[in-house]
């Protein structure tokens, strides 16, 4: 029997988070320090990698190298990226479509490298950044690694995957970054989907460590409603693969709405298989928004 969109957000708030209906639970719960912790260090799947349960997405309606975060200018955004690390964010996610690796390099050079998280996608598709030509992944990712003045990096994706074919139309890139990760120059890699078919193919590729997937309450900005994604991703969680999170307030869709926000971070925190999510803060009144509305959500009793 199918559910429409309403019936699905009420059983997964109600079934995902019961005792948030409770009367009086959520302040109980808060007041015993049983809510999530925004900075909290949670696994990546079964990739050995802990980031921070709320990361920092730098490309807000990001393309040709630039995003509202670049567009902030060096300084501004460069302060940003620092309040978000000394308030505890540990994942800093980028693309090469963004234009972002410089500001996080100079941001977070002082900080010990394996503080953080290190997020990026490699654009192989057409359009979107000045060059026509689409080198492979070895030769995209040593050029990665000069912009971000770092080692390694700790997961990198193929970026914007739509089609349901991408394992085999991608093969030769995958090939690529699987032998960098035999090297340790990549510690995981994956995909960022931008279609349903696309999250369907990536749940049954064994390849994949770890995906970006769009998700929210409202069906905002996603490959579909909520209650057809939801059921790929308890999929992905249960393969042990890495499941992020993006446009949780839709692509700056609720951010004038605190019910919005507040439910959207409730329902994505309670269906227990996003690992964590990103958010594109462009000031750091909204990382700590963000971060209140995450606390106020009850996490698990313990001893229950």
């Amino acid at each position: 029997m199918k559910m429409n969109r309403r019936e699905f957000l009420t059983r997964s708030l109600v079934g995902a988070g019961g005792l948030l209906l409770i009367p009086g639970f959520a302040a109980v719960a808060e007041s015993q320090g049983r809510t999530f912790d925004p900075y909290e260090l949670v696994p990546l799947g079964k990739t050995g990698i802990k980031l921070s349960r709320v990361g920092f997405g730098t490309g807000m309606s990001g393309g040709r190298r630039q995003s509202n975060q670049t567009r902030l200018g060096k300084d501004k955004f460069e302060s940003l990226l620092k309040a978000a690390y000394d308030r505890g964010v540990r994942l800093f996610d980028c693309a090469d479509l963004y234009g972002t690796h410089p500001y996080v390099a100079s941001a977070l050079a002082k900080m010990p490298r394996k503080e953080y998280v290190i997020s990026t996608k490699i654009w192989w598709s057409r359009g979107g950044i000045p060059e026509r030509e689409r080198p492979d992944a070895d030769v995209v990712v040593e050029r990665f690694l000069k912009e971000l003045k770092t080692d390694y990096i700790d997961v990198v994706l193929l970026h914007c995957v739509s089609s349901a074919k991408w394992p085999e139309e991608l093969s030769k890139q995958m090939e690529i970054l699987e032998k960098l990760k035999k090297k340790g120059v990549v510690r995981a890699h994956g995909v960022s989907c931008h279609s349903l078919q696309a999250l369907k193919a990536a749940a049954e590729e064994p390849w994949v460590d770890s995906v970006h997937a769009r998700i929210n309450a409202y069906g905002a900005k996603m490959d579909a409603p909520p209650e057809e994604i939801v059921p790929v991703l308890k999929k992905l969680h249960e393969a042990g693969k890495g499941v992020v999170g993006m446009k949780l307030i839709g692509e700056g869709t609720f951010r004038d709405s605190d019910e919005k926000r507040d439910t959207s971070a409730r329902f994505v925190l309670n269906l227990g298989c996003v690992d964590t999510m990103i958010v594109g803060f462009e000031k750091v009144g909204e990382v700590d928004d963000f971060a209140a509305r995450v606390r106020k959500v009850p996490g698990e009793v313990k001893g229950s």
